[in-house]
Formats: C-alpha cells, sequence, structure tokens
C-alpha cells in the first residue's frame, strides 16, 4: 500500500488546473472579439478545468503551508504535467479532433517539443493558433523554473551539478526560489516582447509576431502557418529568429546575473561558451557544404544553416527549408544535432551541453589514468570541483536516455514505421526538437499520419524527455511507495 500523503500533490495540482482554466479565457476573448464562434469551446474547457481544479482545492484544503518531502515532489512534478497535459487538450476537441491528437497536440506544446498534428494552419481559427502559442510559453517558464528550483534538489542526472553552479547559499543570485522565479519571469517576458517587437518591425503582423515570439522563447516551434519559418522570406526575420532562439537556449540565471551587474556573466558560463563554439562550426561547416554541393550563395547558406541548426540544436523545431533534402551528410548531422540541446536552466530539451561537457572530462581524466595509472584526476567544471556522484549520475542519464530512444524505436518499427521514421521520431520525442527526419514526420510534414498506438507512445516519449526520464521512472520503483 502507498505511505506518500497525496493530498498536497492533489491540492497544488487543482491550483495550477485553476490558472490553466484562466489561461484558457484570453484565446476565448480573441475568438469572441472577432466574432468567432470556437470561443465557446474555451469556455466550455475552461469551466470543466476550473470545476475539476476547484474541487480538488476545496477537497484538499486546510489552514497554513506545507512543505513537500522528497517522494511527493517527484510524484507533483509528473502529476502537474499529466493533468495540465489531459485538460489542455480539450480546446482541440472542438477543432474536431479526436483525443488522441488533441491530447498529442497538447503535451507537444506543453513540452515544448513542437510536433503537430494540425494541418491547414493558415486558416484555423486565432483563438486556437493563440492557444497552441500560449501552451509553449506558458510551458516554457514552467520548465526553467522546474529545471533550476526543483530538479536540483530531486538530483536527476547530475542537476545537481547545477545547483552546486548557481544556487548555493555562498553564493545565492537571488535570496529565494520565489524571487528566483519571480526573476525568471520578468526576463522571460521581456524577451518575448523585445522578440514580438523585432518580429512585427520586419515582415510579420502583430498576431504573427507574437505568436511565433512565444515560440521562439520557449524554443516551441509551433509556427501559425504549414510552412513555418519558410513562409516568411525577409533575412532579417530569420536572423531575428535565430538570436532568440539561442536566447531562450541560455541559462536564465545568467540573465540574472548580467541584471544584477555581472557584465561578463554570459561569458563566463562554460556551457554559453561550449554551445557558441558548437554552434559556430557547426553552422560554418554546413553552410560550406550547401555552398559547395548546391551552389549556394554563401551568405545564404549561412542565413539557413545558422536558422535550421540553431533551430534544431536549441529544440526549437521551427524550419526555413527542408533540411532532409540537403543530403546524407546533412541528415546524419541533423540526426546528431537532435541530442545535443542548450543549456541547463533554460527552455531546451535533449541531452544538454553541460552533461556532453561531464562525459568529455570523464573520457578526459580515463585517458589520463591510462597513461598514468598513479596520477590523482580532479574533474573541474568552471571554477569548481565536480562532486563525485556527477559523473556517476549524468553516465546513467545518458545511457538510460539512448537506451529508451532504442526501445521507443523498436515499438515504433513494430507498428509498421519505417527505420528512419521510427527512430527520428523517437529522438525527436524524447529530445523535445518537434520535427524528425523523412518524408513522413520530416520538417516539410507532420505527424497527422502516424498511428493513434504511435501518438500515444511518442506522448510519453516527450513527457519522459522534458521531465529528464528519472523524474518519472522513479515512479515505478517499488522502493518509492514504501516507508
Amino acid at each position: 500500500m502507498p505511505h506518500i500523503d497525496g493530498t498536497p500533490v492533489a491540492r497544488v495540482v487543482g491550483l495550477m488546473l485553476c490558472g490553466l482554466a484562466g489561461v484558457m479565457l484570453v484565446p476565448a476573448a480573441v475568438d469572441a472579439a472577432l466574432g468567432n464562434p470556437d470561443w465557446i469551446a474555451f469556455v466550455e474547457s475552461a469551466a470543466v478545468t476550473a470545476f475539476i481544479g476547484g474541487a480538488m482545492v476545496l477537497a484538499t484544503g486546510h489552514a497554513g503551508a506545507f512543505e513537500l518531502n522528497l517522494r511527493q515532489a517527484f510524484l507533483l512534478t509528473v502529476a502537474c504535467w499529466l493533468a495540465v497535459t489531459a485538460f489542455s487538450a480539450l480546446p482541440f476537441l472542438g477543432l474536431g479532433l479526436d483525443y488522441t491528437d488533441a491530447f498529442f497536440e497538447a503535451i507537444s506544446g506543453i513540452t515544448t517539443t513542437g510536433s503537430t498534428v494540425i494541418t491547414g494552419l493558415d486558416h484555423l481559427p486565432p483563438g486556437i493558433l493563440l492557444w497552441r502559442s500560449l501552451l509553449q510559453w506558458v510551458g516554457g517558464l514552467g520548465i526553467i523554473v522546474m529545471a533550476i528550483v526543483i530538479l536540483p534538489f530531486l538530483r536527476v542526472g547530475g542537476m545537481q551539478l547545477f545547483h552546486t553552479e548557481s544556487s548555493e547559499r555562498s553564493e545565492k543570485v537571488v535570496p529565494s526560489a520565489f524571487h528566483l522565479s519571480a526573476w525568471i519571469a520578468v526576463i522571460y517576458v521581456t524577451l518575448t516582447g523585445l522578440c514580438a517587437l523585432l518580429y512585427g518591425i520586419g515582415e510579420m503582423s502583430a498576431f504573427d509576431a507574437l505568436n511565433h515570439a512565444m515560440a521562439t522563447l520557449s524554443t516551441g516551434g509551433y509556427s501559425t502557418h504549414d510552412a513555418s519559418f519558410a513562409h516568411f522570406q525577409h533575412a532579417s526575420t530569420q536572423w531575428t529568429g535565430t538570436v532568440f532562439m539561442l536566447a531562450g537556449a541560455f541559462p536564465f540565471v545568467a540573465y540574472i546575473r548580467f541584471a544584477k551587474g555581472e557584465r561578463g556573466a554570459f561569458w563566463r558560463d562554460p556551457q554559453i561558451r561550449s554551445l557558441l563554439r558548437f554552434l559556430g562550426l557547426s553552422i560554418f561547416a554546413m553552410a560550406a557544404w550547401l555552398w559547395w554541393t548546391r551552389e549556394i550563395d554563401f551568405v545564404d547558406a549561412l542565413r539557413l544553416t545558422a536558422f535550421n541548426i540553431t533551430s534544431v540544436v536549441t529544440t526549437t523545431g521551427f524550419a526555413s527549408d527542408d533540411y532532409g533534402a540537403w543530403g546524407s551528410l546533412a541528415v546524419g548531422a541533423f540526426l546528431i544535432f537532435t541530442f545535443v540541446g542548450g543549456c541547463t536552466g533554460s527552455t531546451s530539451g535533449a541531452i544538454k551541453i553541460y552533461r556532453h561537457q561531464i562525459i568529455w572530462l570523464v573520457l578526459r581524466a580515463q585517458l589520463m589514468r591510462l597513461v598514468t595509472p598513479r596520477r590523482v584526476v580532479i574533474l573541474r567544471y568552471g571554477s569548481r570541483s565536480v562532486p563525485p556522484d556527477v559523473p556517476i549520475s549524468v553516465l546513467g542519464f545518458v545511457a538510460v536516455f539512448l537506451a529508451t530512444v532504442g526501445l521507443f524505436t523498436i515499438a515504433l518499427a513494430g507498428m509498421g514505421l519505417d527505420l528512419q521514421t521510427a527512430l527520428s521520431a523517437s529522438a525527436t520525442a524524447l529530445t523535445n526538437v518537434g520535427p524528425g527526419l523523412g518524408p513522413v514526420v520530416g520538417p516539410a510534414t507532420n505527424f497527422a499520419t502516424l498511428p493513434d498506438a504511435a501518438k500515444w507512445l511518442l506522448s510519453v516519449a516527450m513527457l519522459l524527455g522534458r521531465l529528464e526520464i528519472f523524474s518519472v521512472l522513479v515512479l515505478f520503483d517499488p522502493e518509492f511507495w514504501r516507508s
């Protein structure tokens, strides 16, 4: 029998649902103002969501605050994402989608994956387009807070190193988790507003600018057009998108430090330096490949590769061109880019830069030990020594991550999907990138044609990837439920 008190968990989930109901009224107001009858679906969904959420709060309410223990924190993390997704799917039913497609679209949005099953985006009502963007934007904010405030304390996959780097008592950037969350929200809103302004100054309408800004900063990738970013042809628009996708992939603690007067906060962060170096090398090499093999002007090739490589590496998922048609080398490279990810404490998914850095440190240390067996090798990350449990945690995470991709690939292949589709769909779902590779789920198509069983499986993969896998797997350990 379970020995975990679920009352605080249910109360927080109820409060989250009440907040979600309030967000649903935003697209409802937009549709109502424009005379679109779809506002009714949002109001009905909000009413159902508020009723369930309110009932949970009332049923679990008690005087005073409460604290969550470690096991309750794990349970709450998973419960919140599942509950919010389940109710976020309701407005999509108004489009005529069945619940499988609605749930897939919702979880793809809330995890900022960006895979879609909806076609005809150019002709959809503004409310549902805004709802998709809001899901990604709210999900992106939740991801940052979870990565910085919650996951380090759960010691999930090496996240404790980030806690050591950014939140140790001796050098806290802000005095409490509440203040940290407030700083993050202000910076997130500010960056989104600036991105929308620059998009609007360019070729986008105000509506497109707002939606794409929310999808850009959340590194989500939902667009208001079937052609994604290929709908916009101005070079300045694509360069703006490249810069702000990168901004969403930077650790938000660095923004806070910069705002508080540390002018070198960004360059001193080893994650940011490594991410910029990797992107610079990859973009230049791929641009040279396009210039040589497709005879594209080198400046245009730089723009194309900068946008699309940044999009995949930061796990945004926008596409300004069908990079699956760039040749076999490009297809292989983009499959690798899918696993990279941005920085910890950002909206990005995938393995993330700092885990790659730790793996490199472990590899280099092992090589040193082979050459000089008696040598004592101390792993250092930035200016700090790496805690002894972090390398094991990171290696365990990466091993489970890659094994999970393999298992999901086998499962999808068993449903009749070809190997390229099965592998790229599994990888893009678990890394929260969005588009896969090939003619079925590539950047020029979407996930609508997949069987329902595949959509549910990929929904699970998106949740696993967003919650760093172990946050979910621990719930299936019998020890978790024992006192």
